[in-house]
């Protein structure tokens, strides 16, 4: 059975970097669906108007909504497995390369933006005060438009204390402030140089990658104050990149718009060894902390203490980017390993 059918259901709202990441993606691939308002009161905000939904394992947005076997409606918002599954649900206009070993460099690039580049999103909107304060006033206000300012006020600062105590899992403290913000600012310069020769991050058509990377650029660049002022002045084509990938419906497809795995440009190299510096140590020293039932992740990511609570939900990241890789034939590996050592991401998949 089939699980996803046209029109797709989903619930979000635009703050949500990964709502931004699925509805980009589904713009392009030309799926049509339906967006939900993105608070789960709506029942009761406005009762008649929009009937009781089920609840996902774990309440995150976006939320797809479909039949499983047995008729019920179900829940599901885990963007990654979700792309893959509606590559075997709708034809055509694939955000997955053909080749397995570009595949896994997509899958690993796409992992990189949802469980690194969140960390400096995270950052920025919850450690200063103008972001703090923009995002206090706004979220609230997606979810209820017609809300007073007092019953704004005081879900803006409820939302605000949430989230800033959640920081200690994103990893963003005293300790990790410097990381975070530097490797934000190094994968803006090696993007935006990459971007001078490709118009997407594996050739001239869009990855599950690029969607998962605008995912959160559309926060850092088009809504945070910091971030946003930031790379208007270093990386205006990042920028701009970011408001073309929101709608990309219209962009028509050539043969051979990927690349090959034993034609990588130096940027793309470039890329990945940023991944090989901060996020492939990281994961790894997450990984032992949770597995040894340890209560902080302590480690060196770019020459810098970083200390943070571990988090198992990315321990389970690295299982699963190593099951990518093992899936790979013996005869595709071969390529693909030399990328991994030239870029020092080849501990990740041991």
């Amino acid at each position: 059975m089939v699980k996803y059918k046209e029109p797709l259901e989903l619930m979000g709202v635009p703050g949500s970097p990964y709502t931004r990441k699925m509805l980009a993606l589904l713009r392009y691939r030309r799926i049509a669906h339906r967006l939900l308002p993105g608070s789960r009161h709506s029942t009761t905000v406005e009762p008649g108007r929009y009937r009781p939904r089920p609840e996902p394992k774990v309440p995150l947005l976006p939320t797809f909504y479909y039949l499983n076997d047995n008729g019920d409606e179900t829940a599901e918002c885990d963007s990654t497995p979700l792309i893959r599954e509606f590559e075997l649900s709708f034809e055509g206009r694939s955000v997955i390369p053909d080749s397995p070993a570009m595949a896994f460099l997509d899958y690993l690039l796409e992992d990189y933006a949802d469980e690194w580049l969140t960390k400096a999103m995270f950052h920025y909107r919850w450690s200063y005060p103008a972001d703090i304060a923009k995002a206090a006033q706004m979220l609230p206000r997606w979810r209820n438009i017609t809300a007073t300012d007092e019953q704004i006020a005081a879900q803006g600062k409820k939302i605000a204390d949430l989230q800033i105590s959640r920081l200690r899992y994103v990893g963003s403290n005293e300790h990790t402030r410097e990381t975070i913000e530097q490797s934000f600012i190094r994968f803006l310069e090696l993007l935006d140089k990459h971007l001078n020769l490709f118009p997407f991050l594996l050739g001239k058509r869009p990855s599950a990658s690029d969607f998962a990377s605008y995912g959160q650029l559309s926060c850092l660049a088009l809504f945070d104050p910091t971030p946003q002022q930031l790379i208007l002045e270093r990386t205006p084509r990042v920028y701009a990149w970011t408001e073309v990938m929101e709608d990309l419906s219209g962009y028509e497809l050539l043969e051979n718009d990927w690349l090959a795995i034993d034609e990588l440009p130096d940027t793309l190299i470039a890329l990945l060894s940023e991944v090989g510096k901060v996020y492939m140590p990281y994961l790894l020293a997450n990984a032992e902390a949770v597995q040894s039932g340890a209560d902080r992740v302590e480690t060196t990511l770019d020459g810098r203490v970083w200390q943070q609570n571990p988090f198992a939900y990315q321990a389970k990241c690295l299982k699963w980017i190593r099951n990518e890789y093992q899936n790979i034939d013996e005869d595709q590996k071969s390529p693909l390993a030399a990328v991994l050592d030239a870029t020092d991401i080849s501990r990740l998949i041991k």
